[in-house]
């Protein structure tokens, strides 16, 4: 059953039409991911969708009582609350609730049971444990852990978090609404690899429905089932994830095509048949062209022209001089900031034509390390050897370097006086700067186009080591490929940092893993890396724990407590069940027409069920709280 329906769906801006006649189901439990290039219309059909816009035609239509959520960055935080006190105003329902039930109850301790009240205490009850209350806390805590955030961080003022934080925080609350239907807006922003793997898990297990818009492919393809591009004013919705998706159309583009040549192939012929048939001239000859041209006619009606291709990047790297065997060799490098130790005894080598992407937790200072191996930086300890005739490109991710009013042909002049203007010009049509593009000022570019600029001018000195800082930020997906297609043709060496492990598998020959120890290395991509991570954890999880002179009692006593909490949970288990049961018959004599006549007895009645409901609640805490002690004591035991 669908919990959204999209029918005949038209929006644009200032005269321009973003895209038309959109139709589409969402049905529950759809994983959808949302794809398209920058500015096609991704964020107005999310609004479109929330119901903030209205449609120029057409309509959203939700299922009777389904509850979309939207993630909005940044917003909903105040600043008096700490982070996990925020994230809570997600069930400020069941807060309410708690309250609420307290004061009943005491109602009922210091002036007694009454039928409303003990009614309200059972309605109140039945709502708080439909909401999940038991648990909403512990939830609350695990999303936050599972975003990336620790304990102490969850418990920061939330004016004091940054940017990146708050839009973690905001996910974290859309994912804690319990919506029917949620609208991601690149939520794998802003996280690590760690981070990003239990939003995945999160999202496979969730009840509901979701539509992600993401550049992160290897996300896309984790997750969803279903696709929705907007390209050329269309909306269509396509099955499987991105990279089913990406082959379904690049297969009907090419049938698409193979017949459109087959009917310019047919006109032509046609078209050569008519104009024999007019040069013989004779009467018979006429009404066979005449016939020709109906049919001619018919032809180019049908005759669908393919797509045009989306503009897009379309460039290579090529390096000017041949680079070393030995491009770089890190030795033993140290880097502390504010009396923070970031990293110590980072050492490897890069060869002569290997990709290498650096890979490590949000935080661990892989910007830094690679700000040291281009000498912006000094370590604080260890040697950064380059090799000769090693000729570096930098790409920042801050994308520094576009101060000042120059306009970008004027910038790209100053730093290439060799080249000519239709040079430059050609260079800049290459990465979508067309037109009056190349005047604007490089201070007002937009991320994007600070992105596409850096690596213009990267490609323009065509050094023999590039040294990559997150490049494929603020590209879209059509950008992102075009990258990857002309690093894979590049001759030179890489050094890369990047968050998307699609780009990673596309490309690496190596892995590096930087820890606060030092640098761990592994051939092949993401995927390689994450297989050898989880076969060491799997390792070092089997290990017998160390031997030690207290050894034998430990373990003693870890079986002892092990037995007493099996018996403590079979216990509490046999109690829920009694408990159980003993609702169901107060239930059974509450509906016996000749007791619910007796109105002591239904007082009498209802007391007790709310005490033993309040004590089965009770008890399925307790054994919560057993199970997770057993949980703990059985890994401590592991280890």
């Amino acid at each position: 059953m669908p919990v959204l329906s999209v029918q005949n769906l038209s929006a644009g801006f200032a005269g321009r039409v973003l895209f038309s006649c959109a139709a589409f189901d969402i049905d529950e439990k759809d994983a959808v991911g949302l794809v398209g290039a920058n500015a096609s219309g991704k964020t107005t059909l999310f609004r479109l969708l929330a119901g903030e816009l209205e449609p120029l035609e057409g309509a959203v239509a939700l299922a009777r009582g389904a509850k979309i959520g939207y993630m909005r960055q940044q917003e909903g935080a105040d600043s008096y609350r700490t982070l996990y006190e925020e994230a809570l105003t997600v069930f400020d329902r069941l807060v309410e609730i708690e309250r609420e039930l307290d004061a009943v109850a005491s109602q009922i301790a210091g002036t007694g049971a009454t039928p409303e009240r003990i009614e309200r205490q059972h309605e109140l009850s039945e709502e708080y444990q439909r909401g999940g209350g038991l648990t909403f806390r512990s939830r609350t805590a695990s999303a936050l852990a599972g975003l990336g955030f620790s304990a102490a961080e969850q418990q920061l003022s939330v004016s004091k978090l940054s940017g990146g934080q708050l839009s973690k925080l905001g996910l974290c609350k859309l994912l804690l609404s319990g919506a029917d239907l949620l609208l991601l807006d690149e939520p794998t922003n802003h996280l690590d690899f760690e981070s990003s793997g239990w939003l995945e898990g999160f999202l496979r297990d969730y009840p509901g429905a979701f539509i992600a818009v993401s550049h992160d492919r290897y996300f896309l393809d984790k997750i969803t089932s279903k696709t929705i591009e907007i390209e050329h004013g269309r909306v269509t919705l396509w099955q499987g994830g991105y990279s089913r998706f990406a082959k379904l159309k690049s297969e009907k583009e090419a049938e698409k095509l193979r017949r459109w040549n087959n009917r310019k192939d047919e006109i032509k012929r046609i078209e050569g048949i008519i104009e024999q048939q007019r040069r013989w001239g004779r009467e018979r000859n006429y009404i066979t062209a005449a016939s020709k041209e109906k049919m001619l006619a018919k032809k180019k009606a049908e005759l669908e022209t393919p797509d045009s291709a989306l503009k897009t990047l379309d460039f290579s790297f090529r390096i000017r001089t041949p680079g070393p065997n030995e491009v770089l060799d890190v030795r033993c490098v140290a880097k502390s900031f504010g009396g923070r130790r970031l990293f110590e005894n980072a050492s490897f080598q890069i060869r002569k034509g290997e990709r290498v992407f650096l890979l490590g937790p949000n935080g661990c200072g892989k910007t830094t390390l690679l700000r040291i191996v281009v000498a912006r930086l000094r370590a604080d300890a260890g040697s950064v050897l380059r090799g000769a005739n090693t000729q570096t490109g930098y790409f920042d991710q801050s994308l520094g370097g576009f101060e000042g009013e120059n306009t970008l042909l004027e910038e790209l002049r100053n730093i290439f006086p060799a080249m000519t203007e239709t040079q430059l010009r050609s260079a800049l049509a290459s990465f979508l700067f067309r037109g009056d593009d190349v005047f604007k000022s490089v201070r007002m570019l937009s991320g994007g186009e600070k992105a596409r600029a850096s690596l213009l001018k990267l490609m323009l000195k065509g050094p023999n080591f590039l040294v990559l800082d997150e490049p494929t930020n603020h590209l879209d997906i059509a950008s992102r490929e075009a990258l990857e297609r002309a690093l894979a043709g590049y001759d030179g060496t890489l050094l890369a940092v990047s968050h998307d492990r699609y780009f990673i598998n596309k490309l690496a020959t190596r892995t590096l893993f930087l820890t606060p120890k030092g640098v761990e290395s592994c051939d092949g991509g993401y995927d390689e890396y994450l297989e050898k991570s989880l076969a060491a954890r799997a390792a070092e999880t089997a290990k017998p724990a160390p031997k030690t002179g207290n050894e034998y009692f430990a373990k003693k006593e870890r079986a002892s407590r092990l037995r007493r909490l099996e018996g403590e949970i079979a216990r509490c288990e046999d109690s829920v069940t009694g408990c159980e049961s003993k609702v169901g018959e107060i239930g059974r004599m509450l509906s016996d027409p000749v007791k619910a006549s007796d109105y002591e007895e239904v007082l009498r009645l209802t007391a007790l069920l709310a005490e033993t409901e309040k004590q089965r609640d009770e008890l399925i805490a307790r054994w919560e709280e057993l199970h997770r002690q057993y949980e703990n004591l059985c890994l401590e035991g592991a280890l």
